[in-house]
């Protein structure tokens, strides 16, 4: 790779559950005076697919359980969000300190079960990660590929925080069409030792560099990546998730 970049698609309005989503992506790429080229990678927030897919929970229809109800009134949380989370949870990995880091039914480990208040339908509600983000990329890859005739790649992305970094960043949670391992193992460094365990979490660093111009309260849902081309190919963010029985920080 000599260059890579990332370009805001500015121009996507508002998404509501049932939208023909690689349709109003495409729209707004066209609008934001962008084009979908051959290697591209399309990075989408989890955000709006959630919503296209209709994963959103109107917590006033929530009863909480006594174990929310517990930790709610313990942490100063809402009992109906804490229900949520733990609807959402295979695993509880830890539920201390006010904070609940979980494991979703795909493997994910992460705060909240992924359930998040901000920029939801209404005030009372909160979205919910995809049934499936793989499944979702998938399909919204397939489409975006069918309406544009373009060979991309595609990242569905959110934004967790690391067990051993302050601060977020910006992760691949659905992968479509793009590699997301670059195994470097045996090749050599600059002192010609061969490397032993380098392997590069490509679909993430896609993601971050996309997050950096998917600017959080701007209302700029997806980005294009250009200059990724060669590692376009079969993949799933699956292949992300550490295994438990080689994750420390489960």
């Amino acid at each position: 790779m000599d260059a890579v970049s990332a370009l805001p698609v500015r121009h996507v309005p508002a998404v509501r559950p049932g939208d023909p989503l690689a349709r109003i992506l495409l729209e707004g790429v066209s609008a934001s005076g962008l084009r979908v080229e051959d290697g591209d990678v399309i990075a989408v927030c989890q955000k709006v697919v959630s919503k296209a897919e209709g994963r959103i929970v109107d917590l006033a229809a929530v009863v909480p359980s006594p174990r929310a109800r517990r930790f709610a009134e313990e942490h100063g949380k809402d009992p109906r969000m804490i229900e949520v989370v733990l609807r959402e949870s295979r695993r509880i990995v830890r539920m201390e300190r006010g904070l609940i880091i979980s494991e979703t039914p795909t493997g994910l480990v992460c705060a909240n079960a992924g359930v998040d208040r901000s920029n939801a339908l209404r005030p009372d509600h909160v979205t919910l990660l995809p049934l499936d983000p793989d499944a979702s990329a998938r399909r919204l890859h397939e489409e975006i590929g069918s309406l544009s005739g373009r060979r991309t790649g595609l990242v569905i992305t959110d934004t967790f925080g690391r067990p051993w970094r302050e601060g977020l960043v910006d992760v691949a949670i659905g992968v479509a069409g793009l590699r997301p391992l670059i195994d470097l193992r045996g090749r050599t460094d600059l002192a010609g030792r061969p490397l032993e365990v380098t392997v590069l979490a490509f679909a993430d660093q896609v993601a971050a560099l996309a997050g950096m111009v998917m600017e959080k309260g701007k209302g700029i849902p997806t980005a294009i990546v250009r200059g990724v081309g060669e590692w376009l190919g079969p993949g799933t963010a699956a292949e992300l998730v550490r295994p438990a029985d080689r994750d420390l920080f489960r």
